[in-house]
């Protein structure tokens, strides 16, 4: 599969059973996330940067105080696919052995 592809509805509500926490939102992967601090959400940030851009792949997200919403989506083809699982998968990664967050 081309990682640029967009993904068919059926694929991405299967690929969604491996990722608790995320839900599709407007056409877009979306997970909320609320830290301990601002500095654990905030370096949580900087974690996932660094991930972002050594896929090439940019997430859409905010941050107030100790909360970080993220969407993914690939704007070039209009929708959800591979490379938006994959930055989640890494995502994921990045929340692993933080405490605190919900």
């Amino acid at each position: 599969m081309n990682a640029r592809e967009r993904l068919a509805t059926p694929e991405i509500e299967a690929r969604l059973q491996q990722l608790p926490g995320w839900s599709v939102r407007d056409g877009r992967l979306h997970r909320e996330l609320e830290f301990a601090s601002f500095a654990a959400a905030f370096g949580f940030m900087a974690s996932v940067a660094i991930q972002a851009q050594a896929l090439d792949h940019h997430p859409d997200w905010s941050n107030s105080y100790t909360k970080v919403v993220i969407d993914l989506v690939s704007h070039d083809v209009g929708g959800i696919t591979e490379r938006d699982f994959r930055l989640a998968g890494r995502i994921e990664e990045a929340l692993a052995g933080r405490g605190n967050v919900a």
